[in-house]
């Protein structure tokens, strides 16, 4: 029979559950070791205006997804207000709203924001050109001299946008950008210069990261078009490029703040600097789940948690499969190891053994008399499970008396399993003798140490548990080490005597 199709399998697990754990990791920014740190900048907005004593409403401009920053997490503190988060074509705003307001008002919007370099903004459109640009005399002379000079000086949108911000900078700086700059703001006018001389230009509002720096203000900056591409200039210097401390707060043209009903508004800007653990940093961004974002954040944490130690089964199904299939070690039931594994990490692994072996050998000198009344399958098996339960309450009891705590995550055995595995050593010690009981008892508890070595590893918790798409390649290890036919290890030991001769 054609194994083609069983391969054909196997390179589809493989491809998928690698294309979904690269994906995890370039997307979302989800760390490869648990011990990752991630630049994690929290700032908080304060919105204040004086009310006029009747409804209000404020609305904010937010920010989104960007170069250099991803947004975490956002909250409010705005008592006895509305407050609706709206997504509309000139970006992401905050609605503040409420029937009466006196005074003085104070608004609170603070946002996580990550730091992530890999990060790209949102495909920006460029606005519409304004049909008629009209200037005042004598402004009209002015500007058409201005945008006449930086034209020649200039070969495309961008050289021509430097060019034209020069003139309004250090020597260069005459009479006709210092008669238009007492009348308009520097900002607006040359979005407006830029827009008659044909290029799709509009100002945005950024701030200027600093850790630890308090009342800060948004700075405008100038944001200019080429076709599908665009750029942002320092309407102040000229430069040309993206600082790497700069927010873009608000990236349409429209205006931050807008009050209705309140005056004097004002927005201030406070932010501080922190090291998070990554997968701390980038959780909230798990928890919406996708064909190819399938995780298990998005469940409560207790149930998160409970997850965390159910994906750690396959390691250890695949520690077995290994040794038994290649190594070729005995064990007493084939995944009983695993089990044992999972209770080793809940007591750690000198307690764990130390009660596995108590409760296995007390419980095989109990069996051992069950086995002269004649009893059942089902009646003796359950008289080894009432007889495990008692044993470790026993011992849990006197390891409390004595003050020895650690002996009270014996519970964490499960009890059937234990229960199995007593009747199972007991049969093999009545049919094969006791080397076969050691054998397999030995080999057992090795399988199970290798495997809980595996599973508690920190490195491996963090990968199984953040990365689903392990787990195929899991699968596709353990159907690989299941096509096997060859010999096992410990059997090469038969082979001894022909070597020698």
């Amino acid at each position: 029979m054609s194994r083609l199709p069983f391969y054909f399998l196997i390179g589809i697990l493989l491809v998928a559950g690698i294309a979904m754990t690269i994906h995890r990791h370039v997307q979302f920014d989800v760390p490869w070791t648990p011990d990752e740190t991630r630049q994690v900048w929290e700032v908080e907005a304060q919105v204040s205006f004086d009310a006029d004593d009747g409804p209000a409403v404020v609305n904010m401009a937010l920010p989104s997804n960007q170069q250099g920053y991803r947004v975490l997490t956002e909250n409010t503190a705005s008592s006895g207000y509305g407050l609706s988060f709206l997504e509309e074509n000139n970006g992401r705003r905050a609605e503040w709203s409420v029937r009466e307001a006196s005074d003085t008002q104070r608004l609170y919007y603070s946002v996580q924001l990550l730091e992530a370099p890999d990060s790209r903004s949102s495909e920006a459109t460029a606005p519409e050109l304004p049909e008629n640009i009209v200037w005042e005399r004598p402004f009209d002379t002015a500007a058409e001299e201005i945008i006449d000079r930086a034209y020649q000086r200039s070969a495309d949108p961008y050289t021509f946008t430097r060019e034209l911000i020069r003139e309004f900078t250090g020597d260069r700086q005459g009479e006709n950008a210092r008669l238009l700059l007492n009348e308009f703001d520097r900002g607006p006018l040359l979005v407006r210069l830029l827009n008659e001389a044909g290029v799709h230009a509009r100002t945005v509002s950024g701030l200027l990261l600093e850790d630890g720096r308090r009342r800060q203000k948004l700075t405008t900056w100038l944001q200019v078009f080429d076709d599908d591409q665009w750029a942002l200039f320092n309407p102040r210097t000229g430069e040309q490029g993206w600082p790497k401390n700069l927010l873009l707060w608000e990236t349409s043209g429209e205006a931050v703040l807008e009050v209705e009903g309140g005056t004097n508004s004002d927005i201030n800007f406070s932010m501080i600097r922190q090291n998070q653990p990554a997968a701390a940093a980038v959780r909230n961004q798990l928890s919406t789940d996708t064909l190819l974002n399938f995780s298990i954040h998005s469940l409560p944490l207790e149930e998160q948690a409970l997850f965390q130690t159910i994906l750690l089964i396959p390691i250890g199904a695949l520690v077995v499969v290994f040794l038994r299939v290649l190594v070729g070690i005995k064990t007493s039931g084939t995944f009983m190891p695993v089990l044992i594994a999972l209770a080793f990490i809940q007591t750690s692994l000198l307690t764990g053994l130390i009660g596995f072996l108590l409760v296995v050998a007390v419980g095989l000198v109990i069996r051992n008399y069950l086995s002269y009344l004649n009893l059942l399958l089902v009646a003796r098996v359950s008289a080894v499970i009432i007889t495990v339960i008692a044993i470790i309450s026993v011992f849990s009891v006197l390891s409390y008396r004595f003050g020895l705590n650690a002996g009270l995550t014996i519970t964490f055995f499960p009890m059937i399993i234990l229960a199995w595995t007593i009747e199972r050593m007991s049969i093999l010690w009545e049919e094969e003798g006791p080397k076969e009981v050691l054998i397999q008892g030995g080999g057992s508890l090795v399988t199970a140490i290798l495997a809980y070595l595996a599973m508690n590893n920190p490195w491996v918790r963090h990968i199984t548990f953040n990365f689903l798409g392990v787990q195929l390649i899991l699968m596709a290890l353990i159907l690989l080490l299941g096509n096997y036919t060859g010999y096992r290890l410990l059997e090469l030991r038969r082979f001894k005597p022909v070597t020698e001769d």
